[in-house]
């Protein structure tokens, strides 16, 4: 296995959001796991940039509602599969590359009664263990990032969507050049393998065969969301530093402030994009 990608199932593996963490939260908060429903894990398993609404923007672009057949690449612990099926009756198949994450997504989403509609599956999204052309479509939620070589994994959703199918995505973008100290950091503490703008990302869906729908630029509304989670972290890390507690890792912490502010000032940001396999 690669060096990127043994990096970023480390970064998962001590990722501060847990399958476990979750359920504690929800047992302190409730009584009791019995009974669970979707909408119980909303407030927790959404580790995105927007919450729900970035799920109900990728939704309407890739046009997913009752019956469709989904891909979500780099699924996580399978927040944005449960709710694209629980809110539109989409039928979602995660691919996710760290085992305690997939682990992590079955529980959840047994506990949740939703084992049927969403499956996370162990894989690498640059090699999909899935069939040609069987797909409505494809998504992701700001993880593609993490992959070193993401060209070869829009070939692959390329080769999973039947014609007509879409993929639409957020991802982290670059509009300056960075330095490479700034890329060291962010890969050293958040595993961002590939950091490109986002011309380079329409030019490379083109590449895989994608037609281009639309390209949303999500970086003014990502600097508020990310000033606010800063803060909270920071306020986190705090608490736990004055409670003698371990505070957290700190390449992440340090890649965490960057980003933020490099965001903040425009020389990264994010963006969504749809395209459509013709």
């Amino acid at each position: 296995m690669n060096s990127s990608i043994r990096s970023a199932i480390d970064f998962y593996e001590r990722h501060p959001i847990s399958a476990q963490i979750i359920l504690a939260k929800l047992e302190a908060a409730r009584g009791t796991l019995e009974g669970l429903r979707p909408d119980d894990l909303f407030a927790h398993d959404q580790d995105h940039y927007g919450g729900l609404p970035a799920n109900d923007a990728l939704a309407r672009a890739a046009r997913i509602g009752i019956g469709s057949k989904v891909v979500d690449l780099c699924a996580g612990l399978g927040g944005p599969a449960r709710y694209l099926a629980h809110r539109y009756g989409a039928t979602v198949t995660g691919i996710e590359l760290t085992p305690v994450r997939v682990a992590g997504a079955a529980e959840l989403s047994r506990r949740v009664g939703l084992g049927g509609q969403v499956r996370v599956l162990e894989g690498d999204v640059m090699e999909l263990p899935l069939p040609d052309a069987s797909f409505d479509a494809v998504v992701s939620q700001e993880a593609l990032l993490h992959v070193p070589d993401i060209a070869r994994a829009f070939a692959e959703a390329h080769r999973v969507l039947r014609p007509g199918g879409r993929i639409v995505f957020t991802n982290w973008v670059v509009h300056r050049p960075l330095l490479d100290a700034q890329r060291q950091l962010l890969w050293d503490g958040m595993a961002a393998a590939t950091l490109v703008g986002i011309e380079r990302h329409a030019e490379l869906l083109r590449g895989a065969g994608f037609e281009m729908e639309a390209v949303e630029d999500e970086t003014e509304s990502w600097g508020v969301i990310l000033a606010e989670r800063l803060r909270m972290y920071q306020k986190l890390r705090g608490e736990a530093e004055a409670a003698g507690a371990p505070s957290g890792h700190d390449d992440f912490y340090r890649s965490y402030v960057l980003f933020v502010d490099l965001v903040q000032r425009k020389a990264m940001g994010g963006a969504r994009f749809a395209a459509v396999k013709r």
